[in-house]
């Protein structure tokens, strides 16, 4: 028994999933010397309180109870980072990843050639019983995408967003620390910054239905899938979340555009007087659209939702005068031309909106 084995279980309201999750995953302690880390992102439905009270009988059981901090990427980097085993596996808690997949991934790796095995919904051997006609499309097309962004040497894998997947921990650990959290799919984000250097493998997986609770899939994860896969064809030069601000910039332009051009055409104002309102109209739509989707783990609520929008107008006030400023003067100076004059505005002040309200409205580092 001298291979060390570590599991990883992120969970996020579990209860009902855990406990028989746990029953199926602890007699492969006979087999290798196991330990077993559910990292729970303070779960309110007693998660975390039902996994230390199994603890107590369970010398093998690990529990990382998170506060303040959640995510799925992270809490599966905090638990390989705190992991001890030479092997680690890593998968989902829902009851959806079938524990028979991982002694076969395991051995996988314990054969030699792969530093990673991931476990595939995809495989040509693989059976998907837990998965909706929606959810598998999407997922067909974000493996297409995920496919086009990544280097040639991964070209071959079939399941590019699995929860499941092992690894040999010591190697990798330099690669797992570079892992932007923030990501869409941690083992996504880890193909990405290996940049072609693991030796990979799949084995098949039996795809469960969920027996209890509910996916978290949401729109917030769609824009985080695309938000990586530009990322990484950026060569990940440019930060996620001045990525994910431009692209919430390009629908204030939309809405700045059509504010502007509703006044002049239904209430008879002039450019320069609808202008102001179809730019204030804009920055509010950006704080809304950035506070749910870009800064989402800073996310204000109630009184400081309504703080924040008058921290974000107060930021952008420099640039939304220059913005009416400079758009006002190229419509009357160079052409009067109403979607040029406004979209010089707009390009000169995105770089000081996303700074200086990362800064001072959510407080996070850009």
């Amino acid at each position: 028994m001298g291979l060390r084995v570590s599991i990883v279980l992120p969970t996020y309201n579990e209860r009902g999933n855990i406990e028989p999750l746990l029953a199926q995953l602890l007699p492969l302690g006979e087999q290798w010397d196991l330990e077993i880390l559910v990292v729970d992102d303070d779960s309110a439905d007693g998660t975390a309180e039902l996994v230390r009270q199994l603890a107590h009988d369970e010398p093998r059981l690990r529990l990382i109870r998170r506060v303040g901090r959640s995510g799925l990427a992270s809490a599966i980097k905090e638990g390989l980072l705190d992991a001890t085993g030479d092997f680690v596996l890593v998968m989902d808690s829902d009851g959806q990843h079938e524990p028979g997949s991982v002694r076969r991934a395991i051995e996988t790796l314990e054969a030699g050639g792969a530093d990673l095995v991931i476990g595939s919904r995809f495989h040509p051997e693989a059976q998907i019983l837990g998965l909706s006609d929606r959810r598998e499309t999407g997922s067909t097309w974000a493996n297409a995408s995920a496919r086009f962004s990544l280097p040639k040497r991964y070209a071959h894998l079939t399941d590019y967003m699995s929860g499941f997947f092992a690894l040999r921990l010591e190697p990798l650990l330099p690669l797992i620390r570079g892992v932007d959290v923030n990501g869409f799919k941690f083992l996504y984000e880890l193909l990405a910054v290996s940049r072609g250097r693991l030796s990979t493998a799949e084995v098949p997986l039996t795809f469960q239905p969920r027996t209890y609770g509910s996916s978290k899939l949401d729109l917030a994860i769609f824009w985080d899938f695309l938000i990586s896969i530009l990322h990484t064809l950026s060569f990940r030069l440019l930060p996620r979340r001045a990525i994910s601000f431009g692209l919430v910039g390009l629908s204030g332009v939309a809405v700045q555009l059509l504010i502007t051009q509703l006044f002049m055409a239904l209430w008879g104002l002039g450019f320069e007087q609808a202008l102001p309102i179809g730019v204030i109209s804009a920055a509010s739509s950006n704080y809304l659209i950035n506070n749910a989707l870009t800064f989402r783990f800073a996310r204000l609520k109630g009184i400081l939702l309504l703080r924040g929008l008058f921290k974000f107008l107060l930021v952008a006030s420099l640039p939304v005068m220059a913005n009416v400023g400079l758009a006002s003067a190229y419509y009357s100076l160079i052409a009067p031309n109403v979607f040029w004059a406004q979209l010089a505005g707009i390009v000169v002040v995105f770089v000081w909106n996303y700074a200086a309200s990362s800064r001072f409205v959510w407080n996070t580092p850009n």
